[in-house]
C-alpha cells in the first residue's frame, strides 16, 4: 500500500481529483485521505517515514527521492505573501519562510488559501509582496515551493508523476463548487488562482531550485 501525504491547500486540486480518477475509490480512501495537513506537519511526517509520498516543501527536500513534479509559479502566485505587518513567520511552511529570508523581506508571513483569500478581499492594496513574483523580478526564474517525493514505491509515484503532468483535464464543476465552498470563494475565483499554478519540473525549474537553496543554506 502506498500511503500519500496530501497538502490541504487549493493548489493541489488538480493533483487530488487526478489520483481520485486514477484510483479506484477504496485504494483512494485508504491513500489520499491517510494524512492530511499543512506543508511543516507532511514534512515531519515524511521525514519520519510514517507516510510513503508527499508533497514535500522544497527547502526539506534536499536530500529526498523526488519525482518531476512539483507546486510551481513563474511570477505571481497570490497565496505566498508577506504583509506589511509585525515581522512573523507563518509555522504552516518551512520553504516561504526561507523565501522570505532570502529576497530579505521583513513582515507577516501568510501562505496557502487563507493568503489567497486574503489577496481576494484586499487585491488594490499594495501592502503586501507577492514572495513568487519577487523572486521572479530578482532571479528571472520560477519558483519551485514544493516537489512530489518518495520514501519508498518510487516507480509507482514517479508513473503517477509522469501520467499527471503529461495530461491536461478539466476540474468538474462539482469539486470546483464544493471546495472553492469551503474556503469562502468562488468557483470563479479558484479557476483564476488554479491558473497561475503549474506541476512539472524541467530544466529551468531544476536550475530555480537549485539556486534557491544555496542562497536559503547562507541565510539559516
Amino acid at each position: 500500500m502506498l500511503i500519500f501525504g496530501s497538502i490541504s491547500y487549493l493548489n493541489l486540486l488538480p493533483f487530488q481529483i487526478y489520483l481520485k480518477k486514477r484510483i479506484s475509490n477504496s485504494q483512494f480512501k485508504q491513500i489520499i485521505n491517510y494524512k492530511k495537513s499543512v506543508p511543516s506537519k507532511i514534512n515531519k511526517e515524511f521525514k519520519n517515514r510514517k507516510i510513503d509520498a508527499a508533497f514535500i516543501s522544497s527547502i526539506k527536500s534536499k536530500n529526498c527521492k523526488c519525482s518531476d513534479i512539483g507546486i510551481l509559479a513563474n511570477g505571481a502566485v497570490y497565496s505566498v505573501l508577506v504583509l506589511n505587518d509585525k515581522a512573523s513567520l507563518d509555522s504552516e511552511s518551512d520553504t516561504s519562510n526561507a523565501l522570505a529570508k532570502v529576497l530579505n523581506i521583513e513582515g507577516r508571513v501568510t501562505i496557502g488559501d487563507k493568503a489567497l483569500k486574503y489577496y481576494l478581499e484586499n487585491r488594490d492594496s499594495k501592502d503586501f509582496y507577492d514572495l513568487a513574483l519577487e523572486w521572479q523580478k530578482r532571479k528571472n526564474l520560477p519558483f519551485v515551493f514544493a516537489r512530489l517525493c518518495y520514501n519508498k514505491n518510487g516507480k509507482r509515484v514517479k508513473k503517477l508523476a509522469k501520467e499527471f503532468s503529461s495530461k491536461e483535464f478539466k476540474i468538474p464543476q462539482y469539486y470546483l463548487k464544493k471546495a472553492a465552498k469551503s474556503k469562502g470563494i468562488t468557483p470563479q475565483e479558484l479557476t483564476w488562482y488554479l491558473n497561475f499554478i503549474y506541476y512539472k519540473l524541467s530544466h529551468k525549474e531544476k536550475k530555480a531550485l537549485k539556486l534557491f537553496l544555496k542562497l536559503a543554506d547562507r541565510v539559516q
